[in-house]
């Protein structure tokens, strides 16, 4: 199985805390930590990938903590991805060609390469912003007993699945396949 690191899972969920409170005050890591049921002491080190990576700022202070660097509008899934995984490869083989007497003539490397740059392709298209707005959207249609009037999502083929619309603007096969 292919899968993301916990760091880039748990750095994304510590992004979108941040996100929810980013015209507030700074948020506590110890906070995050205890929303997320997350290691105080992990998220430390993520938290500092992240500020390296110029996406989230500290404060210092009795009221200080952490917030993000940029509006979650111009914050991508691929920026905290690529922060927390070290590039935007999923090979070390495909950045660093060097490192492999033969890389010119590999072909799963080469694969490797156009996987690497679809999945980023991929995350670039959504923004921090996006996906706070997709869990708020889930969260009220699972709190919901009636889904007639809640927000839902369409599909949306450049994503795969966003586009918040309302049930009545979106096309009965879409619904229909979001039933199942």
């Amino acid at each position: 199985m292919v899968s993301l690191s916990t760091r880039s899972r748990y750095g994304t969920r510590l992004m979108m805390s941040l996100a929810r409170h980013s015209t507030e005050t700074p948020v506590q890591i110890a906070d995050v930590a205890l929303d997320q049921g997350i290691s105080v002491k992990y998220l430390e080190q993520i938290a500092l990938v992240l500020r390296k990576a110029g996406l989230i700022k500290t404060v210092r202070g009795r009221k200080g903590g952490h917030m993000l660097a940029k509006d979650p509008e111009n914050i991508t899934l691929e920026d905290i991805v690529a922060a927390l995984e070290g590039g935007r490869h999923l090979a070390a083989c495909v950045s660093n060609p060097h490192l492999c007497p033969r890389a010119s003539r590999c072909g799963p490397r080469r694969v490797w390469q156009e996987l690497s740059e679809t999945l980023f392709e991929k995350l670039r298209l959504w923004t921090l912003r996006d996906v706070v707005r997709l869990e708020e959207t889930l969260m009220n249609r699972e709190d919901s007993s009636s889904h007639r009037d809640a927000a839902i999502f369409c599909l949306d083929s450049s994503r795969g699945l966003l586009s918040d619309r309302t049930r009545t603007a979106c096309g009965r096969k879409d619904r229909d396949a979001l039933r199942q």
